[in-house]
């Protein structure tokens, strides 16, 4: 396979851009203050530096494999490709892992698992190492595969989990949601393990580079476009209220005085402005059969419908955009989720409908 590859010119420009990439996104990672993909997101710090630690074991385990592009002995390229799997075992796997649990901020879970379920891959690389040989390489494999099916098993009941969270702590889901990146990372995946499988050649080295610049594309996206949510992880003071008392110090200092209105209010700032704390305001939800993201987007639709009926009553000239934003939402597409959830109707039928 890799005697295709060795006088392809335009492969090893490939390879070597794919290496550069993952080394400046590494730098970015540690090294850059600001957010270049979205100035008004500030992303979590520990998150960043997680990725950092993933990017440079990217670009360590493309440099590694760098002597299998040019002439070398058999022997040495059998050598090479052992090492390589042993690198990616303490190194590139433990990091993805770790990764995407640092993606989930309902609470800190602890990385040291993705760690030691390495270890037996890594005892089998060795091996390897050791006898220059690919003897293992099935234990290996099917390893490789019992893990990837219980870490898909584990992340979708954590991202279950993890929404219910943000629906009781945020009303906007905006920059917090993370199952989308989840399953584009997941099909990555299966693409990858489909074409080593499967595939072998120069198709199969390309598809690989190609798939690694998605890969290290999308996770940069990701991760600058996602809030840091740590701030609820503190929690919020103050001894507070309990019961009906909790639902009248909403009305007086939620509903009366349109708080429900600013952008990204959280579950921890509503329980400081009634003088509550962010666990009695959660039982409170809890009890009443809702979540917190559902009551703040129930007052804000409740709010849209009624500058829309006074606008068409002062028959002024308005668009269902400009009403939502003045009802608290940012994105119109998280309007238009909330409003059908709530309504079962679109914005657009529940209006025309209202004309009649």
């Amino acid at each position: 396979m890799y005697e295709q590859i060795r006088e392809d010119a335009l492969f090893i420009m490939l390879y070597a851009v794919v290496t550069a990439i993952a080394i400046i996104a590494c730098c970015y990672m540690l090294l850059r203050q600001g957010n270049a993909f979205a100035a008004d997101i500030t992303p979590p710090l520990r998150l960043r530096r997680w990725a950092a630690a993933f990017f440079a074991s990217f670009a360590l385990n493309h440099v590694w494999y760098m002597p299998i592009l040019f002439h070398i002995a058999s022997d040495d390229v059998t050598m090479v490709d052992h090492v390589g799997g042993l690198l990616d075992s303490l190194t590139f796997f433990p990091l993805a892992i770790a990764v995407m649990l640092v993606m989930l901020q309902d609470r800190r879970r602890p990385l040291w698992p993705a760690f030691v379920m390495m270890v037996p891959m890594a005892g089998a690389a060795a091996w390897s190492v050791a006898n220059n040989s690919y003897g293992p390489l099935p234990v290996f494999y099917g390893y490789a595969l019992l893990i990837g099916i219980g870490i898909i098993i584990y992340m979708v009941r954590a991202l279950r989990q993890y929404e219910r969270w943000l629906r009781d702590n945020y009303a906007d889901l905006e920059h917090k949601e993370v199952w989308q990146s989840f399953v584009v990372l997941l099909i990555i995946i299966l693409v990858f393990v489909a074409y080593a499988f499967t595939i072998e050649g120069p198709a199969y080295q390309y598809a690989m580079q190609v798939l690694c610049i998605v890969l290290i594309c999308h996770l940069l996206w990701r991760i600058e476009t996602l809030s840091d949510l740590s701030d609820t992880l503190r929690g919020g003071g103050g001894t507070g209220e309990r019961g009906s008392e909790i639902g009248q110090l909403l009305q007086q200092h939620c509903i009366d005085t349109q708080l429900y209105l600013q952008h990204d209010l959280t579950i921890t700032q509503l329980a400081k402005a009634i003088g509550t704390n962010r666990f009695y305001l959660s039982q409170y939800f809890s009890g009443q059969g809702i979540t917190y993201n559902a009551y703040i987007n129930n007052l804000r639709i409740q709010h849209f419908m009624r500058l829309y009926r006074e606008a068409v009553a002062a028959q002024r000239s308005f668009t269902a955009q400009q009403l939502a934003a003045e009802s608290g939402y940012r994105s119109y597409s998280t309007f238009g989720i909330a409003f059908k959830q709530r309504t079962g109707q679109t914005v657009t039928a529940w209006m025309r409908g209202t004309s009649k």
